[in-house]
């Protein structure tokens, strides 16, 4: 049975991730992001499952650091799950003075807080899950909490469902060293992180590389480069897998453009959306035009 490291302590919405992602692994929970990423660098855990994206928060800044750091690590597999928080509070408080949770959940229930318990003071937390263990150690009166926190901690529930955007959703990947990736299934994500140089144009060459051949983008962000003030890496989601032509292509030119490029993994969509070919963009083009070239240079064609 793999073990699978995730982003803990029990309770938290990676581990219904990791539920879902790796149902026959043995879930070992552990306190920090890079704590998982660290279990699989190191050989204690086969897998790592780690928050990567939220649609009202944006990115989660833990994980793209620790994946353009270190040893490599590569995404087999994502879950995309819908972010309803449950409010959990201490058998008997009768008043909530205190409310505790991570930053990202804090701000995805500020509005709602306001409106039900505008005299609590918010405390940030680690985890989802380590407010609800202080809530149950006696630190805080209440914890927004994932609901499966409600099967680890004895907690009384003040609230289900909560959350301003009703269809907020995070995105969590399954991480593990490089190797043997997923095959394509026409509904795929491939992902790479590049240090652009720092002159005029160079991002902007890097993304035409990917227009030419006509590959969408399904997410861009920026991160600085430790050390290096105003100098950073740029972590590019686009439609596509490297098995691909095209995806393989572009990523080659990439790397000619840049020679800072990771590979971050090819695996298949959590959302099922099929990738957008524009005309002339299809591997049988790009099959073709190289076959064609290489006539040429044999001498059969013109």
């Amino acid at each position: 049975m793999s073990r699978i490291a995730y982003f803990g302590p029990q309770g938290t919405f990676t581990e219904q991730a990791a539920r879902a992602l790796a149902p026959e692994g043995e879930l070992v929970p552990v306190e920090t992001i890079s704590a998982a990423l660290a279990a699989v660098r190191e050989g204690t855990a086969e897998r790592a499952c780690v928050p990567v994206e939220n649609s009202v928060e944006g990115p989660v800044t833990a994980t793209l650091d620790g994946l353009a750091g270190d040893a490599p690590l590569v995404a087999v597999a994502e879950a995309l799950l819908p972010i309803h928080f449950a409010v959990l509070a201490a058998p008997g408080v009768a008043v909530v003075r205190t409310v505790a949770s991570h930053p990202h959940a804090l701000a995805q229930v500020r509005e709602w807080l306001e409106r039900n318990l505008p005299e609590a003071h918010t405390v940030a937390a680690p985890s989802t899950a380590a407010a609800a263990v202080a809530v149950q150690r006696g630190e805080y009166d209440a914890a927004v909490a994932a609901p499966v926190a409600v099967e680890h901690y004895p907690l009384d529930v003040l609230a289900e469902g909560v959350a301003d955007v009703p269809d907020a959703r995070t995105r969590f990947l399954l991480l593990g060293p490089p190797g043997r990736l997923p095959g394509p299934t026409g509904a795929d994500r491939t992902s790479v992180v590049v240090a652009a140089a720092n002159r005029t144009g160079s991002l902007a060459e890097l993304l035409t590389e990917l227009a030419l051949r006509g590959i969408n983008l399904t997410r861009i962000d920026a991160r600085p480069i430790r050390g290096n003030f105003g100098l950073y890496r740029f972590f590019l989601d686009l439609e596509g897998h490297i098995a691909e032509p095209r995806v393989g292509d572009a990523l080659a030119a990439l790397r000619r453009r840049c020679g800072d490029v990771r590979f971050l993994g090819s695996h298949p969509r959590a959302d099922g959306v099929r990738t957008t070919v524009e005309p002339g963009a299809a591997d049988t083009d790009f099959v073709a035009a190289g076959e064609w070239v290489d006539a040429v240079r044999r001498g059969d064609r013109a």
